[in-house]
């Protein structure tokens, strides 16, 4: 049944994706099944989007319940799902402004719009830098291409947006040393994740705050995939107790319809965007923002961060001594349930494979690294399959 689909499909849809030949059927807990029947216990979570795993009772509800009601008016008026989803996001980060996008590369859109405002309204003048990191990943429209550290995604599309500098992740000299006059923000992610799962280090990410402070830089942190409890904490950045001024979000904070957003704190929201400056027809209705709001109550009422850090540290403990028992596994690095295994020698690519075949969703980052980012709701016991399945890949 599936290559019947699967043969549909490559008929109708554009070819920009090397999918797997599986097609999924339905969800449940921390499970996917396809249209054979087959289960796979997932570890990928449709790239770390789906935080409270399939089929959560209350979630689809929620979204049931909405649907009856109303589902889209434009931002020309107000809902109340809005303004509850953006009460509970500004609660949750202690900043200060939200706007609503429908994906992660939109969020960082605005985002680069709200830097590149403040500096307008700043100084009148508009050719302003913005200082990215290399091996990052920011999203596919044109703007966040031009962040994106990495000129695979880039060559074919330029030129991209000018005035774009890039300095080494966790490398605070290589930072200072692209700031010039013209600089007006600095964007990383607090978790490096296509690149490679690379968390930034406390000396990093404080060193860069401190020259944004020092210069009047807006610093921009990208917590799509890093964000929503998956180290343990609402957002990555809190751990370190270094806010940005505006921060990124989308995957988990919507768990499965199709949302982002980007925050601001104080500075940076009454000093840039203002009425007509950005837009976005469907952005925040109340469709989606009733997905958001009821996952910060859920993530509240099911003790998401308590369970990531937890079943993280168990988690962080079996992929260790994965390390330690195979020559071909150089290294662990992440935090909570955001973890990369950096495989050398041996085709990562093919481990996936295996592994799908074998019941089990995995995936790539960065060329040679195993990623793990599962739905938060696993348990030790999930963790353990994981972990049998994935050396039964080896």
């Amino acid at each position: 049944m599936s290559n019947v689909y699967i043969e549909k499909a490559e008929e109708a849809v554009l070819h920009t994706y090397n999918r797997y030949p599986v097609v999924f059927d339905h969800g449940e807990g921390v499970r996917l099944y396809d249209v054979d029947g087959k289960e796979y216990l997932d570890f990928g979570a449709g790239i770390a989007v789906q935080s409270l795993g399939y089929n959560n009772k209350a979630y689809t509800r929620a979204l049931k319940d909405q649907i009856d009601k109303l589902t889209h008016i434009s931002n020309l008026y107000y809902s109340v799902p809005m303004m509850e989803a953006a009460e509970k996001v500004v609660k949750a980060s202690g900043m200060s402004k939200v706007f609503f996008t429908n994906s992660g590369t939109e969020a960082i859109e605005g985002a680069l719009k709200a830097a590149k405002k403040y500096a307008y309204e700043r100084d009148g003048k508009a050719d302003h830098e913005i200082i990215a990191m290399n091996h990052s990943f920011h999203g596919r429209s044109l703007g966040a291409l031009s962040v994106t550290g990495n000129e695979h995604y880039q060559i074919p599309f330029r030129p991209l947006l000018p005035g774009i500098r890039f300095a080494d992740y966790n490398a605070l000299d290589s930072v200072k040393a692209q700031i010039t006059d013209k600089t007006c923000a600095i964007i990383l992610e607090t978790v490096q994740g296509e690149g490679g799962i690379y968390p930034a280090t406390e000396a990093f990410l404080k060193g860069v705050k401190a020259l944004c402070e020092e210069h009047d830089l807006l610093l921009i942190l990208d917590e799509i995939q890093c964000g929503m409890g998956r180290t343990g904490y609402m957002f990555a950045w809190q751990e370190y107790g270094v806010m940005p001024d505006i921060m990124t979000c989308a995957k988990a904070i919507g768990c499965g319809v199709p949302v982002g957003a980007f925050v601001l704190g104080e500075k940076a929201a009454e000093g840039s965007l203002k009425p007509g400056d950005h837009g976005t027809t469907y952005g925040g209705n109340p469709f989606v923002c009733a997905a958001v709001s009821k996952v910060f109550d859920l993530y509240e009422e099911e003790h998401i961060l308590e369970n990531v850090r937890t079943v993280g540290a168990y988690l962080t403990e079996k992929l260790d001594a994965l390390v330690k028992k195979y020559d071909f596994l150089k290294e662990r690095r992440g935090k909570g349930m955001i973890q990369g295994l950096e495989v050398d020698g041996r085709p990562v690519g093919e481990i996936v494979v295996r592994a799908l075949e074998n019941g089990l969703i995995v995936m790539t980052a960065g060329g040679n690294v195993l990623r793990f980012v599962p739905p938060l709701v696993i348990t030790k016991e999930d963790v353990d399959l994981m972990v049998e399945r994935l050396i039964k890949s080896f």
